[in-house]
């Protein structure tokens, strides 16, 4: 809560990058990841992030069949190629993949963020798994988790988290200024929960709000692409749109977040008013 009043003071370029995905081929995917690192570096990005899954695929039979070879952690030397990337580009990574659960051995959908040197700076695990993740025998997170670049408080989703209100009114809670989830969405009902979902995040909490998607097959879905950036107010600020292999970059204003959280009407719950300076 003490993060509440703070606001960023220069912008950031953030970037949501999507591309075809290589079932259960870990060194195919994270080759993938880097160039998209340094395309996203080309626009100006000081972050890129990525789909759900996305070193393995949305393969979730094929990840459990093999955990010793399909689960990564954040110092896995097979990331490699990808901390050179962002060493080199100076733009900071966070990507989905499965990782194992230090405390009883199973596994986690995860998000590994890798900062501007290339190391291991966060990892959070999907808290709101899906009946059939469940099933399948991935478990869930036990909390959130704020990255911190420039100035911006970014607090992370996975897919499923966005469809649950509270999980990014936490972030907002926490003083985040933006909500960043890797997802697979598939094609038809998953594009109109794309269009609901993350604008009413965004309006919600008066911040800004990425989507990185999954843009083709992968497991038993066909990922619907449409990566996306929302400005605080809920509009829609850059979109990759159905393209197999894209990216959507946008800018992130401190002064048009002031401006939202300062406007009326008041949307917000009573402490996030106050910590806008309302009534």
């Amino acid at each position: 809560m003490d993060h509440l009043h703070d606001l960023p003071t220069t912008p950031i370029t953030l970037a949501a990058g999507q591309a075809p995905c290589v079932p259960l081929d870990v060194a195919a995917n994270v080759a993938t990841s880097a160039e998209l690192v340094r395309r996203a570096a080309d626009r100006g990005a000081s972050l890129l992030v990525l789909p759900e899954l996305f070193l393995t695929g949305y393969e979730l039979p094929g990840i459990l069949a093999d955990p010793g070879r399909q689960t990564l952690s954040g110092t896995d030397p097979r990331l490699d190629p990808l901390a050179a990337a962002c060493a080199e580009t100076r733009t900071a990574v966070a990507v989905g993949a499965p990782t194992v659960d230090p405390g009883n051995g199973g596994p986690l959908i995860s998000q590994l963020v890798l900062g501007r040197d290339g190391h291991l700076v966060a990892q959070y695990d999907k808290q709101h798994v899906t009946p059939t993740e469940r099933a399948a025998g991935f478990g869930a997170g036990s909390s959130g988790c704020t990255v911190e670049l420039d100035g911006w408080r970014l607090g992370l989703g996975i897919c499923w988290d966005s469809g649950f209100p509270e999980h990014a009114r936490a972030a907002a809670l926490a003083g985040c200024h933006g909500y960043l989830v890797g997802a697979m969405f598939g094609r038809g009902n998953g594009e109109r929960q794309r269009d609901i979902l993350f604008p009413a995040r965004a309006l919600d909490n008066t911040g800004y709000v990425l989507l990185a998607n999954f843009s083709g097959p992968s497991g038993p879905y066909h990922g619907c692409g449409g990566s996306a950036v929302w400005g605080p107010d809920g509009t829609l600020l850059a979109d990759a749109g159905p393209a197999e292999s894209a990216l959507a970059a946008a800018e992130l204003d401190p002064t048009e977040l002031a401006r939202v959280r300062t406007a009326e009407p008041v949307l917000l719950d009573p402490s996030l008013n106050a910590a806008a300076g309302r009534g």
